[in-house]
């Protein structure tokens, strides 16, 4: 073989390696929704991984993180399990953008215990992880949390529907993420402590994953169980919508109070036309945001991030109650999920 074919196998060679490679870091994670921004070739590399990248929260979120990468100018790398729970996607998401170099890994846990882990080896390789929105089981299994607080979430919105129904007594409807989720839990219960309710008060109690058909089927069914509902907790705004319609296709739309939390577009929109009562509106724009910026600074000179950072939570109503601190959904769409 001559030297000019030698160095040609060579180059081919080297270009397969770069290439798999640069497949390695922009498809990183089974799940859909991968990519990378930023600077490309910025010497900082830091990693985002959602729950999905269809629903719109983590689509805002997204949004966020590339902001923030382009602002300080470094590479970010995103992956998203193909469905909500997607425990598996997220740990190979985890590995490929260890192998790839990332600085720190941003992470909205689908399973809070099982990618404990997968998180624990990265940490064990100084990659700095951050779970955002949902904590980790420990919660101490992550470097640090940035993430709405969801028990005051629920909380907020408990305060308004009892000071909204003045004393009469409620039939409660929960409609409620999934068992065992730590969001799911702390906004239940914070509802419920809010309203200065017990779970006896709960007349019907059903999971819908946070999916607009399936808060619809629930609310049917809670009620067939139970017809005189009157006041409806729902784990985020989808979820509201669907209660919504299986209300308004009983005629009782208008008697009925639905309340929730998350505070998107869709959902301060659906509060100001009058479909949901009250929303607590989070902001993972800026979750993300923070996020970036903390693995930047752990580059820059080694401070890591640590404990939990409270990214805020406001109630959003156009109809404000006695007590209860508001915002109407003018502010509300100004700043929705920002």
């Amino acid at each position: 073989m001559s030297r000019t074919t030698r160095l040609s196998s060579s180059l081919l060679r080297a270009a397969a390696v770069t290439g798999v490679a640069a497949l390695t870091l922009t498809a990183c994670g089974s799940g859909s929704g991968s990519g990378s921004s930023g600077s490309g070739s910025g010497e900082v590399k830091v990693g985002l991984i959602t729950k999905t990248d269809t629903n719109p929260f983590f689509v805002k979120m997204k949004e966020g993180a590339e902001q923030a990468a382009k602002e300080n100018g470094v590479q970010l790398s995103t992956a998203a399990g193909k469905f909500d729970g997607d425990n598996a996607g997220q740990v190979t998401a985890i590995e490929n953008m260890v192998a790839a170099g990332v600085k720190g890994i941003l992470i909205t846990p689908s399973d809070s215990k099982a990618i404990v882990p997968a998180i624990a080896k990265a940490r064990a390789k100084g990659v700095l992880v951050i779970a955002l929105d949902t904590p980790t089981e420990p919660e101490s299994a992550v470097d640090a949390l940035f993430a709405t607080d969801n028990l005051k979430a629920g909380e907020l919105i408990g305060e308004y529907a009892k000071a909204a129904m003045k004393g009469k007594t409620a039939k409660i409807a929960a409609l409620d993420l999934a068992p065992g989720v730590s969001v799911g839990v702390q906004r239940h219960d914070g509802f419920l402590k809010g309203f200065g309710a017990t779970e006896k008060d709960v007349v019907c109690a059903q999971d819908t994953g946070g999916d607009q058909a399936k808060g619809q089927t629930a609310m049917e069914n809670c009620l067939q169980k139970e017809p005189d509902i009157n006041v409806v907790y729902t784990i985020n705004e989808p979820a509201a919508l669907g209660a919504y319609t299986a209300l308004k296709n009983k005629g009782r739309e208008k008697d009925v109070l639905i309340v929730s939390v998350d505070g998107g577009c869709t959902g301060t929109q659906a509060v100001k036309d009058g479909k949901i009562a009250a929303t607590s509106q989070q902001y993972p724009l800026k979750m993300a945001a923070e996020g970036v910026k903390a693995v930047v600074t752990y580059a820059k000179d080694g401070k890591k991030a640590s404990g939990y950072t409270d990214t805020g939570v406001t109630l959003i109503s156009d109809k404000a109650q006695d007590g209860v601190a508001s915002k109407d959904t003018g502010f509300g769409l100004e700043n929705c999920w920002g």
